[in-house]
């Protein structure tokens, strides 16, 4: 796959996070592979930004997150929180602002109109597996890792695991939480925290064809389901029903519902109109 721009002369200079429209796609690709595209406040930052910018773009019906380098993200950028130690808090607005930013940023995917395809071509750690469990799909490449690794270094992945747990369930994440062991990609899909494990070196260009497939479908449709999927997963099920009931009728008034079903009727393409 070639890269989304031409690299600048100096890594230092080069820009942490590339941007590129590809017909409706738009493909972030973290690009700060000496750090392992850590997620350092600056890194952060970029991919909230990117996702803000995103929202509102309505010429873009899904988004590809990928990276460049042979890991997809290592996590909190350690060096970043070592430095902070030695501020007179010991650190603790610096950890209080940086983990808050963290997580706003896996809400900032869930919360994106746009359905989110995760692309990961090697190791996704700690913050990193947070981001990609964060994604509303995942393409595994045959070489990527998974893992948990808190426990290692003694700070437990109490907020990493929120979307790895409710992907995987509770045994399993509590098995990757407790060892820090890192699990294949063949055992994520196993698990439920990727959906296709594909050839080394293809994870980005398959998550672009997952993407195209997404981007063919009304992003009306898209974006109320994917917004309903998330609310119900967090009621009991009377209420889930309830309200899943309530966005189904709401879908069926909306055009594309009377075209889709129309078009299915007639043998014939449907013509979208997001709306």
């Amino acid at each position: 796959m070639s890269k989304p721009a031409a690299a600048p002369r100096s890594e230092a200079d080069a820009p942490i996070l590339l941007r590129e429209n590809r017909a409706g796609i738009a493909l972030l690709t973290m690009n700060r592979p000496e750090a392992r595209n850590a997620l350092s406040e600056a890194m952060i930052g970029a991919l909230t930004d990117a996702l803000k910018s995103v929202a509102v773009d309505k010429s873009i019906r899904a988004v590809v997150l990928a990276a460049n380098g042979p890991a997809f993200c290592a996590g909190h950028d350690l060096k970043e929180i070592t430095a902070h130690r030695n501020d007179p808090d010991r650190g603790r607005a610096y950890f209080e602002r940086i983990f808050r930013q963290s997580a706003e940023l896996m809400q900032a995917i869930v919360a994106l109109p746009q359905p989110v395809v995760a692309g990961v071509q090697g190791l996704a750690t700690a913050a990193g597996c947070q981001l990609a469990a964060s994604c509303d799909l995942v393409i595994a490449s045959e070489s990527a890792n998974f893992c948990l690794p808190g426990v290692d270094i003694g700070l437990f992945c109490s907020s990493p695991v929120v979307p790895v747990a409710r992907k995987v369930g509770a045994g399993h994440a509590m098995e990757m939480l407790f060892t820090g062991e890192p699990i294949s990609a063949a055992r994520a899909r196993e698990i439920g925290l990727v959906n296709r494990v594909v050839p080394a070196g293809k994870a980005a260009d398959e998550a672009l064809a997952l993407a195209r497939t997404v981007a063919s479908k009304s992003a009306y449709v898209q974006r109320i389901g994917k917004a309903a999927f998330y609310r119900q997963l967090e009621m009991n099920l009377s209420d889930a029903y309830r309200h899943t009931t309530e966005v189904m009728v709401e879908n069926a008034l909306a055009y594309d519902a009377k075209e889709g079903i129309d078009a299915f009727l007639e043998k014939r393409e449907p013509k979208w109109e997001d709306r």
